[in-house]
């Protein structure tokens, strides 16, 4: 007698969750706290069962750790670390750069910029020039110009471990 998986019913899923596509169907599936995309070939339904098909790829790792975390968000079970390999540090130092980023296309200068992301207290009124706030700015605006310019790529693929 084959074993019977445990099923877990779908959410119903709002107009605004999907998104038909040319390779599919696209769903943002909103569960607790936590936001899950999953791809399908066919619109979804309610009442039938789904199976996840991972590919052995090179990124065969990363597609099983997502299946894992939707499956126990699915499941009210605790999801886990995040598996992208962004430290909290380097998800602080993103934000920063976003901001740093959007401040400098709005046309704001890298003085103005600062007084917002470390408050005006930390700019030194008379040695701004020499200032590591400043220099620091300088560098968030610069690497937010790098991920414009292709850098971004990095981070939709984050080293890993295996290889």
């Amino acid at each position: 007698m084959p074993a019977v998986a445990p099923t877990v019913k779908l959410p119903s899923f709002a107009p605004d969750q999907l998104r038909r596509a040319i390779d599919g169907w696209h769903v943002v599936v909103q569960i607790g706290t936590s936001q899950h995309r999953v791809w399908l070939r066919r619109k979804p339904l309610s009442t039938v069962s789904y199976a996840v098909l991972l590919p052995y790829d090179r990124d065969f790792k990363m597609r099983n750790e997502a299946a894992d975390r939707f499956w126990r968000a699915l499941r009210a079970q605790p999801l886990g670390p995040a598996s992208d390999g962004l430290t909290e540090q380097r998800r602080t130092r993103l934000v920063l750069i976003l901001r740093a980023l959007d401040g400098w296309q709005q046309g704001h200068n890298h003085r103005t910029i600062a007084e917002v992301l470390f408050g005006a207290a930390r700019i030194p009124a008379r040695t701004w020039k020499t200032s590591e706030v400043r220099s620091l700015t300088r560098r968030l605006v610069e690497d937010g110009l790098s991920l414009i310019r292709g850098g971004y790529r990095q981070l939709l693929r984050p080293p890993r471990k295996d290889e």
